[in-house]
C-alpha cells in the first residue's frame, strides 16, 4: 500500500509538471520558454552592460536577457514577436519615439503580449554630438511619445538606452537624475551590419555568449536579417542550456493590459515568412538591397516618403536613417 501511494504521488507529480510546461507555452512542448522575471529598481541599478560598464544584470551561468533598440517596424517588429510568441520568449524592448508614433498598434502589441519597454529617444541622434538641453528634449520626446502610444504611462518602464551607444558621463548623470536605469548590453549581435547572412549573426553571437556564459544581448527588431536569425538563435540557445530572464522594474503597478488600436490593412504587415525564409543572402543580399535603393530612388521622385496607415491615425514618416547605423 505504502509503495502504491508513493507510486501515485509520482505519478501526480509528473502530470503536474507536464500540465505546467503546457500552460507555460501552449502548442510548444519544447520552447525555450522565460525561465524566470528579474526586477529591478533604478535607485538599486543604474548602468548596465559589460560592453560599456563594470555593473551588469545580476544573472547566472547561461542565463540571458533579449532585447531589441529602434522599432517598432513593419513587418519585422510583427514577425520578431510572433517568434517570441511561439517560443514564450519575453524580450526588453527600447523604442524610438517617432517609430512609436508611427506604430502605436503595434507598441501596444509588444506590451500586451508581456514584454518589457523602454526608450531609446525620440530621433535617434547622436547624443555626444549633442548640446545637454537638446539631449534632455530627445529624451524627454521619446518617453511622451512612446506614453502616448500606450496610453497609459504605468505601461511605460524607466529602462533607456543611448543611441549608438554614445555616452558621456554629463548625459549618464542627467539619465540618473531622471531615475533612468541605463542599459548598454553585454553581447552585441551587430545584426545590423550591411550584408550579414542570418547564419552568421547566430554564429557571431553565440560565439560572444560563449566567451562570456551569461548577458545582456543586444539586437534591433527593423532588420529582416534580424527577424530571419531569430528563430535559429533562440534554437541554438536552448540547445547549448542557455535560460531567458525577463527584466522587469519592481516599483509601480503595471496595468494587465492596455486597449488595442485597430489598424487599417497595409502591405508591409502581409510580408509571409516564407518571404523571410528564401531571403537572399550575403553577397546576394547585397545586390538586392542596392537594386532596392536604385528602385526606391526612382520612386521617391514621386513618392518620397514611406506611409504607415493606423486606426486612429495617417502618419507619413521617412525610412529612418539609422537603419544601417547600428544601436
Amino acid at each position: 500500500m505504502l509503495r502504491f501511494i508513493v507510486a501515485l504521488l509520482v505519478c501526480i507529480q509528473g502530470g503536474l509538471s507536464v500540465s505546467a510546461s503546457a500552460e507555460t507555452c501552449p502548442g510548444n512542448l519544447d520552447a525555450l520558454g522565460t525561465s524566470r522575471v528579474l526586477t529591478i529598481n533604478p535607485g538599486e541599478f543604474t548602468l548596465l552592460g559589460t560592453m560599456q560598464y563594470q555593473q551588469t544584470l545580476p544573472l547566472g551561468d547561461h542565463e540571458v536577457v533579449i532585447t531589441f533598440d529602434d522599432g517598432p517596424l513593419l513587418p519585422y517588429t510583427n514577425i520578431i514577436l510572433d517568434t517570441l510568441a511561439s517560443q514564450c520568449v519575453k524580450a526588453t524592448y527600447f523604442l524610438v519615439g517617432q517609430m512609436a508614433h508611427a506604430n502605436p498598434s503595434v507598441v501596444r502589441r509588444i506590451y500586451n503580449e508581456g514584454h518589457t519597454i523602454g526608450t531609446h529617444s525620440q530621433r535617434h541622434p547622436h547624443f555626444e554630438r549633442l548640446s545637454m538641453q537638446r539631449v534632455e528634449r530627445e529624451v524627454d520626446g521619446g518617453i511622451n511619445s512612446v506614453t502616448a502610444a500606450l496610453g497609459d504611462a504605468k505601461a511605460l518602464s524607466p529602462f533607456f538606452r543611448i543611441p549608438y551607444l554614445g555616452r558621456t558621463n554629463a548625459i549618464e548623470r542627467f539619465l540618473e537624475r531622471k531615475q533612468l536605469v541605463t542599459w548598454s548590453a553585454d553581447v552585441d549581435t551587430n545584426d545590423w551590419w550591411r550584408g550579414s547572412s542570418p547564419g552568421a549573426i547566430v554564429k557571431r553571437t553565440m560565439r560572444r555568449l560563449n566567451a562570456k556564459g551569461r548577458g545582456i544581448i543586444l539586437m534591433h527588431d527593423i532588420h529582416r536579417a534580424t527577424a530571419m536569425a531569430l528563430p535559429i538563435l533562440l534554437k541554438e540557445l536552448k540547445a547549448n542550456g542557455y535560460n531567458v530572464v525577463h527584466v522587469m522594474e519592481a516599483a509601480g503597478e503595471r496595468p494587465k493590459s492596455i486597449p488595442e488600436l485597430m489598424a487599417l490593412p497595409a502591405s508591409d504587415e502581409k510580408a509571409p515568412p516564407a518571404d523571410l525564409t528564401n531571403a537572399p543572402s550575403g553577397d546576394h543580399a547585397v545586390t538586392a538591397r542596392q537594386t532596392h535603393r536604385i528602385k526606391k530612388r526612382r520612386v521617391s521622385r514621386h513618392h518620397p516618403a514611406h506611409r504607415w496607415f493606423q486606426a486612429d491615425q495617417v502618419t507619413t514618416t521617412k525610412r529612418p536613417f539609422w537603419v544601417f547605423s547600428g544601436y
